[in-house]
């Protein structure tokens, strides 16, 4: 199905000796752009810490969400964006989740996980057992997993897309995409040709074309109140007709079992993590 790795947010732009004066330029502001949003939640998360916990510098935030996440396994984005989303402890008892039920992590039915289960596994395989999943219901060795954060969709996982693609579209906000209107609208979304569709900008289209994709479809990842939690998507190299009954359904079903997963970890794992990071900052203020 081809090579599936992790995203790492490029803050430099592609090797363009060759390219031309205007490519080289969207290369570097593309580069631009994603270091600035890429650092953008952690230093919200900073400054928070910073204030809740009079902490003495924003550097203190940051060394206490880096080993956070490293105890826990949490990637620093996503623990930053736990960080703004939720609110902080309770004033009186200072707990920060006193009533929250814990519960065991649902089955992941049609998602192959080599050496862990539902409950051990990380967060990258289990995305990219979905992704694969995906692949096989749609015959394409093309796709990518974005998680929603921070009002983004955030590229997590790929395969077969090459730099220029995975650097466009490591940050996606609410238009312009296929991507975009599957997170916006809830919903399953198909491109037959992506050369003609109306749903892209230009810019979006040119690259999407360029990394050899003429169709695409996405899925949104949603928990069990139908809150967005991220999109999955496949990448065709020609224009296709759609998909039957079985396959849409098969695509949503996935999509479900990954949505239920991803909200059992913000439920525990995150927190899990949160609560760690609550005490450790309390002890040290």
């Amino acid at each position: 199905m081809g090579q599936e790795i992790d995203i790492h947010v490029s803050t430099h732009p592609s090797p363009s000796g060759r390219a031309d004066p205007v490519e080289r330029l969207r290369q570097e502001n593309v580069a631009l752009r994603n270091r600035m949003l890429a650092h953008a939640a952690v230093a919200a998360a900073q400054g928070i810490l910073k204030e809740r916990y009079r902490l003495a510098s924003l550097e203190e935030g940051f060394e206490l969400l880096r080993r956070t996440s490293q105890r826990h396994n949490v990637k620093l984005h996503t623990l930053a964006d736990a960080v703004n989303r939720m609110a902080g402890p309770d004033e009186r008892t200072g707990a920060w989740f006193p009533h929250r039920a814990r519960a065991g992590a649902p089955r992941l039915p049609g998602l192959r996980l080599s050496g862990s289960t539902s409950s051990t596994a990380p967060q990258g395989a289990v995305l990219g057992a979905g992704l694969r999943r995906v692949l096989e219901i749609t015959e394409t060795a093309m796709g990518n997993v974005q998680l929603a954060e921070g009002g983004l969709l955030r590229l997590e996982k790929h395969s077969g897309l090459g730099r220029r693609f995975t650097d466009f579209f490591a940050f996606v906000d609410d238009s312009g995409t296929a991507c975009a209107q599957a997170a916006r609208d809830r919903r399953q979304v198909t491109i037959r040709d992506v050369a003609t569709a109306t749903v892209f900008d230009e810019d979006s289209r040119h690259v999407i074309l360029h990394a050899g994709s003429r169709a695409c479809h996405s899925v949104p990842l949603l928990d069990e109140r139908g809150a967005l939690l991220g999109v999955v998507s496949s990448h065709h190299a020609r224009p296709i007709a759609g998909f039957t009954r079985s396959q849409l359904a098969a695509l949503h079903e996935t999509a479900a079992v990954v949505g239920r997963w991803l909200a059992w970890h913000r439920r525990t794992v995150i927190l899990d993590a949160l609560e760690d990071l609550q005490r450790t900052a309390s002890q040290g203020s």
